[in-house]
């Protein structure tokens, strides 16, 4: 399994441009990219739907598992792993919203149940 570099999550963590792309049901071609927040909890990258398991792009990333990003400025082909509820990560990745987003008005919506059930971990396909 392919990991993030270090230097990558730095400028990940930091970056609000997260752009994600799952690809359509043919598997080939990429959906029309979706800007979404992103946070890094220890060496991994992490989003969540704001509309929960019923968002377009969660349902293509949960049933495509790949495609590709846009973030800190670069494009990456990666693979989309949905994340089990985990209550010690759950409680992880709330935390990283809450530092990365604190003055948005949007953050308390995305520690609902909604989005923390579709939560989803993004891996490098190759670097």
């Amino acid at each position: 399994m392919k990991e993030w570099t270090s230097t990558r999550l730095q400028a990940f963590a930091a970056a609000d441009d997260l752009r994600i792309s799952p690809f359509y049901s043919d598997g080939r071609t990429y959906g029309t990219p979706t800007w979404i927040w992103s946070v890094v909890v220890g060496n991994h990258l992490y989003v969540r739907a704001w509309n929960g398991p019923q968002s377009s792009w969660y349902q293509s990333a949960v049933a495509q598992r790949a495609g590709r990003i846009y973030l800190a400025g670069c494009n990456f082909n990666v693979t989309f792993t949905p994340v089990a509820s985990q209550p010690a990560l759950t409680a992880a990745v709330d935390a990283a919203y809450r530092r990365k987003y604190a003055e948005s008005d949007y953050l308390l919506p995305m520690l609902q149940t909604g989005p923390r059930s579709a939560t989803v971990e993004i891996l490098p396909e190759n670097l």
